[in-house]
């Protein structure tokens, strides 16, 4: 009887050194990370207190936080989401080029070039945008002359400076175009080699192998590719600043008029070092909160969004 019993527990795994400090110290990261967004969350709260207990004729513009906050919130999301709509494409086309239509030489050559503007600071794509910005306004009369009844494309008068909402979209695309085209790239690498042989073998084009195989196994990667550029484009501060010498207007759809609403990045960004202690300082400690908020938002939204097509795996 003991000998069955013994042949029928399980057996235990011995456990090694190595293995208890590997596992001491994943779990002391993962706590870590915890630690430091609730240590974050709560200075932000700290520091907010002054505002959120204010009267709202203490608050910039005297009409309260929500009236000063949400045009620059819809700013944030107006702008990152037209970044969005211009890079995702690119990067997706750009990436699958690289990894399926380039010639070798050229593809590492390209690999490289876009791992390094991945690694070019945001002021550098400020100063390109404001030496564009004019030369842009023969463009953006045309689209107001032939679209302006489109919402978007209307207004009042076009821009004279080239400093618009449009303009702004147009920076953070190039600024999140080469870390998105670079996520791109290395999960279309990983596209299992049979499952594309498979697909040439039936009598697939090489655009249908892409369209069969590589895309929706590279589905999950490219969504965190694009939302990892849109948590960039969200917090972008020096690029806004430099096109955006105000802290912006009330709520506007106009992308072609100098009638912009500002982002909150790029409103703390101007109005920090300016801002007095006491209310208007915690205002925009606030707007920075607000902003916490809205990236971790974006970021559960995205882990969703895989969670959902995590039934596709290269391995099946």
């Amino acid at each position: 009887m003991s000998t069955t019993a013994s042949r029928g527990a399980p057996a235990k795994a011995k456990q090694r050194p190595g293995d208890a400090i590997f596992s001491g110290l994943s779990t002391f990261s993962g706590v870590l990370i915890f630690v430091i967004l609730a240590a974050v969350a709560a200075f932000l709260l700290y520091q907010a207190v002054p505002a959120l207990q204010a009267d709202s004729q203490e608050i910039s513009g005297g009409k309260g936080l929500v009236s000063y906050i949400a045009p620059k919130l819809f700013g944030t999301i107006l702008s990152s989401i037209i970044a969005l709509l211009i890079a995702l494409p690119l990067s997706i086309g750009i990436a699958l080029f690289i990894t399926h239509y380039a010639p070798r030489r050229l593809a590492q050559g390209l690999g490289y070039i876009v791992d390094l503007l991945a690694a070019v600071p945001s002021i550098i794509f400020g100063l390109w945008g404001t030496a564009i910005a004019a030369k842009a306004v023969p463009f953006f009369n045309f689209l107001f002359d032939n679209l302006h009844f489109i919402p978007l494309f209307g207004g009042e008068q076009a821009t004279k400076t080239g400093r618009t909402m449009l303009m702004i979209g147009i920076i953070l695309a190039v600024m999140i175009l080469p870390i998105m085209t670079a996520v791109n790239r290395e999960v279309f690498l990983q596209t299992p080699r049979l499952h594309e042989e498979a697909s040439l073998a039936l009598g697939a084009t090489r655009w249908e192998m892409i369209r069969q195989a590589v895309i929706p196994f590279g589905r999950s990667g490219v969504v965190s590719g694009a939302m990892l550029g849109l948590g960039r484009a969200l917090g972008e501060t020096m690029a806004v600043a430099i096109i955006l010498s105000a802290s912006g207007g009330g709520f506007s759809w106009e992308l072609l008029t100098s009638n912009t609403p500002g982002t909150i990045a790029g409103d703390i960004a101007l109005q920090f070092a300016e801002a007095s202690p006491g209310v208007p300082r915690s205002t925009l400690f606030v707007s920075g909160l607000t902003l916490f908020a809205l990236t971790l938002a974006v970021n559960m939204l995205a882990r969703w969004i895989i969670a959902r097509r995590s039934e596709f795996s290269g391995a099946n």
